[in-house]
């Protein structure tokens, strides 16, 4: 299962990179505040085929949304070093949504970080994200948001796999998105039984969590470039 978990990952984040949209409009630094929370975060999100789709359309869902965090703060939906690179970034708000992939196997914690317009905080967000993806032990990024009578109820910190993150934001466009994947039953990667337990195999074992983060990012960054529009 989780090879075709991390297949499919890998896939969506090939065919998302074939198609970024960097969004350029003034509209660009408040489409967070002037847009409906279930635009910024859609019911259903998937990496459109073609130009012909949306994020949002239903027909190329591959992840569902359980819920919404009404928090906004920045200490509170990061964690680690990406808390204390936002802050000095000068994160603003952090808006965060869970959601499980179509399988019902795998969770995912989505953070829209906001950061100052009139900067660089936004591509440097993304430069570390980025690079925080090829660490051996990379920085668990985001605060899960659990969301009660959901496949997310029993989503938490000690439950998170991989972790992902997208930017390249200038300064009219101040977003960095990171994302958190876990098992919705809670099994934890990098420990495989026997001789499958490798260090190795452990840490072939955290690529399926990582591509599917990466992905997400992209998708809801680039959703979020299409409201700008």
């Amino acid at each position: 299962m989780l090879g075709t978990l991390g297949g499919g990952a890998l896939a969506a984040h090939a065919y998302s990179n074939s198609r970024q949209s960097i969004p350029n409009s003034a509209y660009g630094a408040v489409v967070w505040r002037n847009e409906g929370v279930e635009k910024l975060f859609p019911a259903t999100i998937g990496d459109p085929p073609n130009y012909t789709y949306k994020a949002s359309d239903r027909k190329i869902a591959q992840w569902s949304r359980m819920g919404i965090s009404q928090d906004t703060s920045c200490a509170k939906g990061l964690s680690g070093k990406t808390k204390e690179t936002a802050k000095r970034l000068g994160c603003q708000a952090v808006l965060r949504a869970t959601y499980v992939d179509l399988t019902g196997e795998m969770v995912a914690t989505v953070a829209i970080i906001v950061l100052p317009t009139g900067s660089t905080g936004a591509q440097k967000m993304g430069e570390y994200l980025e690079g925080q993806e090829q660490e051996d032990v990379p920085d668990a990024a985001v605060v899960p948001f659990a969301v009660p009578g959901t496949l997310a109820a029993k989503w938490q910190e000690n439950r998170r796999n991989g972790m992902g993150g997208y930017g390249l934001g200038d300064d009219t466009f101040p977003y960095a998105v990171a994302v958190t994947t876990g098992a919705v039953d809670g099994r934890t990667s990098g420990n495989l039984p026997g001789d499958f337990g490798s260090y190795a195999a452990n840490d072939e074992d955290k690529i399926p969590w990582m591509g599917a983060a990466h992905a997400l990012s992209e998708m809801v960054y680039n959703n979020i470039g299409n409201l700008e529009k």
